[in-house]
């Protein structure tokens, strides 16, 4: 079974936002495609979940990543052949993503120095770049911090994709792409943000694999 079928499978209920998770796929895609990295940020529990966006990004998920040829060489060329091949037995690659609420200096400097609402948009303000991507989590799609997040992203060239529960919200209205699950009490949009962003990141992925199958044959 195809993991997207799977997650419907087990899911039945988020079928009603497929076309929307696909396109959220293509846009975490497309990032890593072209070189881009992914900042995810969100409050509370959503907190937690961009975190775990960023863990399950940064290293093996699903499936086995290793160096590329040519990164193995790299290394070898730079460290010898016993610390590149120590090396080549432990990294993974990644898809480079930050979680901008990991930042507990920033974030406590700025509260202290400038405005509370901003801090997000002051992270995206210093990493965002044209061909990134931010990935805003609110329950309720209205979370101020994570809206002007949005809009700097918007005034950067960031590209937006968010994961809100079931109404319209400023987010939905702003961003690129929305995930609007199926529920409207908090835990519960949570418990059904967790399975739409694992199928996303498997499926993210399943791309930088082909990316390594791709780059050793060419090599």
């Amino acid at each position: 079974m195809n993991l997207s079928a799977e997650l419907y499978q087990r899911y039945p209920m988020l079928k009603v936002c497929e076309q929307d998770i696909a396109a959220a796929l293509s846009l975490m895609k497309e990032t890593y495609q072209n070189g881009g990295k992914i900042l995810v940020c969100g409050n509370g529990g959503s907190c937690s979940d961009a975190q775990h966006i960023v863990g399950e990004l940064m290293k093996g998920f699903l499936l086995k990543r290793p160096m590329t040829e040519a990164q193995k060489n790299a290394f070898t060329e730079a460290l010898g052949k016993e610390d590149a091949e120590n090396f080549a037995s432990r990294l993974q690659r990644a898809v480079p993503a930050i979680a901008l609420d990991g930042m507990s200096a920033l974030f406590t400097a700025y509260l202290n120095d400038a405005d509370a609402d901003y801090v997000y948009a002051q992270a995206v303000f210093g990493y965002g770049k044209p061909g990134d991507l931010l990935i805003g989590i609110s329950t309720s799609g209205n979370s101020k911090n994570i809206v002007l997040a949005a809009k700097a992203a918007k005034a950067l060239g960031v590209r937006t994709f968010s994961l809100t529960g079931a109404g319209e919200s400023k987010l939905s209205a702003l961003c690129d792409v929305t995930v609007r699950v199926p529920e409207t009490e908090t835990f519960k949009v949570q418990e059904l943000h967790l399975p739409v962003y694992h199928y996303l990141c498997a499926e993210t992925e399943n791309t930088l694999i082909e990316r390594i199958f791709y780059e050793d044959n060419r090599s």
